[in-house]
């Protein structure tokens, strides 16, 4: 019997195939006539049909401009737009309907943070600590808003095995950290970090916790009071929605002491030619006409995915990651990068001594229908200290199935044995 055999995921712990018959994309072929096998869902996802009837719905029947009409058209685009307010709330666990603020997306989310909080807050000396592994999107707006008011940026490296070194928080965390920003799940490394106890060991010198959670909400059951964040961002089209809409979570008490990030129409109470007063919670961060379709639209992918139950989509990941990991720790000459499956959410970077990532990725297209992703994937602080310019990522999502793995892993091998003809063998893997 074969270590894959040996290993093969229990059934159970599988969502079925017919899931797939809800994604109009998936049924396509790509070059050659190859049946697609979507595999870059850390960078977007695919769309249900019920997500796409809901996008035409609203256009065909309801759309209006939302809180500034009395006509029918715009009371139930509102109607529609607040009860998606609501579903975010729901999802992720937050006390107040107001802590939800509709933005463009993870990186949006995070800039109004550093703006407005961080140019509030944030004083020569301060200190906000980040981590090694993060995306641009929460290492740029610190570093911007560092330069303005001479902040101090600090960070926290990674062990050997793609984990957060979390033993040297003794010594990062201190009486001038202002504010701890991290990711919740590794884009690059699919390290899931354990933001309960490092939340609780920021508030304890009386820091706050900035949450990057765009590769987690998606894919595992979310409560931000009970992982202590104090602020939270996440992404629409990450987790079956449109494009174009982001979530920002905030403390009421944070957002309210908050200063206005933009200005314009809606975010106000009432102007004047020389000042003006700013609206309440949420509306005073919704600075014009917000993204309404794609809100209700992210409503219905909510409605799906709790409809299959996040629980349920994480087990499936698992099951997954578990089967890409085994099968790449068979081939010769391949560097996984980041932890054992176990401590991973459901994607694996690799990269090849030999093969450049976006050669790779681009026979894996051609001749295999896969689609992955090659490139640092907006990791280029993490890269750099892997000791490596690109690797090459697949990321599942509950549509994707395991003869979508096979199919990946017969694509490696194949290009593998293309530079390496001894191919596939057992090897230890690389860290």
């Amino acid at each position: 019997m074969s270590a894959l055999e040996k290993n093969a995921p229990q059934k159970s712990d599988l969502l079925p195939e017919s899931l797939r018959d809800d994604f109009p994309i998936l049924s396509g072929d790509v070059l050659d006539g190859h049946p697609l096998v979507f595999l870059d869902n850390a960078a977007s996802t695919q769309r249900p049909r019920q997500v796409i009837d809901a996008i035409c719905r609203v256009y065909e029947r309801d759309y209006s401009n939302v809180h500034r009409g009395i006509h029918t058209l715009s009371e139930r685009s509102t109607e529609q737009y607040e009860q998606a307010r609501e579903k975010v709330r729901a999802l992720i666990g937050a006390e107040h309907v107001e802590e939800i603020v509709f933005t463009q997306g993870t990186t949006a989310s995070i800039n109004l943070v550093a703006q407005s909080w961080g140019g509030a807050n944030l004083k020569p000396g301060d200190e906000i600590l980040l981590t090694a592994m993060e995306h641009h999107s929460n290492l740029v707006p610190w570093q911007q808003i560092a330069s303005k008011t001479g902040a101090v940026l600090r960070h926290v490296p990674i062990t050997e095995t793609g984990l957060l070194d979390i033993a040297t928080l003794d010594q990062l965390l201190g009486p001038r950290t202002r504010l701890v920003a991290l990711t919740s799940v590794s884009n690059t490394l699919g390290t899931i970090n354990p933001i309960s106890t490092i939340a609780a060991q920021a508030h304890a010198v009386g820091a706050l916790v900035l949450v990057d959670a765009a590769q987690s909400v998606p894919h595992q059951p979310t409560n931000v009071r009970t992982m202590g964040a104090d602020f939270m961002a996440f992404s629409g089209h990450k987790m079956l929605g449109p494009s174009g809409i982001g979530v920002l979570y905030g403390k009421r008490e944070l957002l309210d002491a908050m200063p206005p990030f933009m200005g314009g129409g809606s975010m106000i109470q009432e102007v004047g030619l020389e000042s003006f007063t700013p609206a309440a919670l949420p509306a005073k961060f919704e600075a014009g006409t917000p993204p309404i379709v794609p809100a209700i639209a992210m409503s219905a992918a909510i409605d799906y995915l709790s409809g299959i139950g996040l629980d349920a989509i994480h087990r499936h990941q698992q099951a997954l990651v578990k089967r890409a990991y085994q099968g790449l720790s068979q081939i010769t000459g391949l560097r996984i990068l980041g932890p054992a499956p176990e401590h991973r959410a459901g994607l694996v970077s690799f990269a090849f001594e030999k093969i450049h990532a976006h050669e790779f990725a681009q026979v894996l297209n051609d001749q295999f229908g896969v689609a992955v992703r090659a490139g640092h994937h907006c990791t280029q602080p993490l890269h750099a200290t892997l000791g490596i310019t690109a690797s090459t990522r697949a990321s599942f999502y509950l549509y994707n199935r395991l003869a979508d793995i096979d199919r990946l892993l017969e694509g490696v091998a194949a290009v593998q044995a293309k530079f390496a003809p001894q191919g596939r063998r057992r090897k230890a893997r690389g860290g």
